[in-house]
């Protein structure tokens, strides 16, 4: 059995302006995946993972983040094609430039203690604030069973 699997990296950061809130992006043009999230995107071929977070997070909000924590790790298997899909999750509250929206959707400020209560996240977001928020949780993953989907935290 090969050990080789073909995997999608991206990433995601919640950054923090060190008053309580945290940046969230209003994610558009995705029908299956639209609604309040943080900055992020996807690992490019060849890139390495802390560098691509800097760069996802410049390219969708003008910001530059110094830094950035990893936190923890989203995964699952897509139903589709049964490729893995990995979300590093990052931390980061040292940053400069000019806050500016992008093509991914609208960024604002957000206090952090009001999201777990908004209707308006993204689908699975609540999995991954946890990991995001607590210490003792690295990782966040899905196991199929043939009824559902279990979420599991590590």
């Amino acid at each position: 059995m090969s050990r080789i699997e073909e995997v999608e990296l991206t990433n995601m950061c919640m950054i923090s302006d060190g008053k309580g809130n945290v940046l969230v992006q209003n994610k558009v043009g995705n029908a299956d995946w639209s609604g309040w999230n943080f900055p992020g995107g996807h690992v490019e071929k060849g890139e390495y993972v802390t560098p691509s977070v800097i760069r996802e997070v410049l390219e969708e909000t003008g910001l530059t983040i110094e830094n950035p924590r990893l936190c923890g790790i989203k995964e699952f298997h897509k139903l589709k094609d049964g490729k893995r899909y990995i979300v590093f999750l990052y931390y980061a509250d040292e940053f400069f430039g000019e806050l500016k929206s992008s093509k991914e959707g609208e960024i604002f400020w957000y206090p952090l203690s009001g999201l777990v209560k908004s209707d308006k996240l993204i689908e699975g977001f609540e999995d991954m604030l946890t990991v995001f928020t607590d210490d003792n949780i690295s990782e966040v993953f899905y196991e199929r069973t043939e009824e559902n989907l279990k979420t599991v935290f590590m």
